[in-house]
């Protein structure tokens, strides 16, 4: 009897076409694909080195992510230095800028906390509302002490004066934190500023003539320097306070407090320092100057951001490293925007910065976990930490980064 399906041959046959179907044509002949048979296993290799090279530089970003954001958060403020010395051609007084600026930072983190529905918004956890009080202020200090030196000191003067906030961080660590400021960091940071100095060449350690810019105001009196040095100064403390604070603060609160925290002691102080100085208001009316101020406001924003969450993971020496980067960026933006040519000693001096950034990001220990934990067993007790716990158990996947 005949099978009702058919005959075996056929079903073989039907059976064999499904499993294994028919060449396509246009794949190409046998002499096309020989080829890559042979180059099969060089293929592998190479697969297999850019394989190892992916998992070790993933592993290393990993390890230093805190200090590679703080350092992408550095060429954000970089790429605003550029544009607040572009607006200067347009239309002075670039101080105006500043209520603008943080305006636009206020209503961005605000806008962001409320659509990720971050808790807090205002007020920020209640266990680090101190702390990022103290970030406004020190963060406000630090900002009026650079912008009141440059009426006085030379653009180099002052911006080697800022390096100093680095160290003081470092040490401030070290005193109130317990944290490990470990001899290769302190080198670091050593020819790190060495590197800074030899790109800013100020004018009291090279003469007028080694000065990379000249001074704003050509002839100033002796008391007005000697007063700038010590506002700057005064603003490098300001500045140690805020970063110190930001690593202390860690992930118990959401980098969007910090900034919004900085900003809302920010644009009140700095009305009230227009007004005490008599600075004058200009109103921006050009279109350009109002894309300018814009871009201001936005790169600063992603700055902050950025160096908010790297320093959150970062601990306060090792962390502040990152800040050293901005020169360099500084440098670059002045050759691509300006036209102007870095001479040999900046050459040299962004070298000594690079290798030195190069050299704390590769030598991190793996076991190392750059966290706040530390910081929080210091300064807060176990009923603080379980009371800040049970206030942020129900957002604490969308608080943790």
């Amino acid at each position: 009897m005949a099978p009702r399906n058919g005959s075996p041959a056929e079903n073989n046959v039907e059976l064999t076409d499904f499993i294994y179907p028919r060449d396509i044509p246009d794949v190409g002949s046998d002499s096309e694909r020989e080829p890559l048979a042979h180059k099969t296993g060089e293929d592998v290799k190479n697969l297999s080195r850019l394989h190892v090279f992916w998992n070790d530089t993933r592993e290393i970003a990993q390890r230093n992510n805190g200090f590679l954001l703080i350092a992408a958060g550095e060429a954000f403020f970089a790429v605003t230095d550029a544009i607040v010395k572009t607006l200067q051609k347009i239309d002075p007084p670039v101080p105006t800028s500043w209520p603008f600026e943080w305006t636009i930072i206020y209503l961005g983190c605000m806008i962001h906390m409320f659509v990720a529905k971050i808790p807090d918004p205002f007020l920020g956890p209640k266990a680090v509302r101190v702390l990022l009080f103290l970030r406004g202020i020190g963060g406000s200090v630090g900002l009026f002490g650079i912008y009141y030196s440059l009426q006085y000191l030379s653009l180099s003067d002052a911006t080697v004066l800022t390096f100093f906030t680095p160290t003081c961080t470092a040490i401030a660590g070290a005193i109130f934190l317990g944290e490990s400021l470990k001899l290769q960091e302190a080198m670091a940071g050593f020819v790190s500023f060495a590197g800074v100095v030899l790109i800013a060449r100020p004018a009291a350690l090279f003469g007028d003539h080694g000065s990379v810019l000249t001074t704003i105001h050509s002839e100033k009196m002796a008391a007005h320097r000697m007063k700038a040095v010590a506002v700057s100064l005064t603003g490098v403390l300001g500045a140690t306070v805020a970063y110190t604070s930001i690593s202390v603060i860690g992930k118990r609160a959401h980098p969007m407090h910090a900034m919004a925290f900085y900003a809302t002691v920010c644009v009140p102080l700095a009305s009230v320092g227009m007004i005490i100085t008599q600075t004058k208001v200009v109103i921006p009316t050009q279109p350009e100057r109002l894309g300018l101020l814009a871009m201001i406001g936005i790169f600063s924003f992603l700055g902050q951001i950025l160096l908010t969450t790297g320093l959150q993971r970062e601990t306060a020496s090792r962390g502040t490293l990152a800040l050293y980067s901005k020169i360099v960026f500084a440098i670059m933006l002045q050759r691509i925007l300006f036209n102007t040519l870095p001479s040999y000693l900046s050459l040299l001096g962004t070298f000594m910065i690079v290798a030195a950034a190069l050299y704390i990001v590769l030598t991190k220990e793996k076991t190392k976990v750059a966290t706040a934990d530390t910081p929080i067993r210091l300064l807060a007790s176990d009923d603080e930490a379980l009371e800040q716990g049970l206030d942020l158990e129900h957002s604490s996947l969308r608080i943790e980064r």
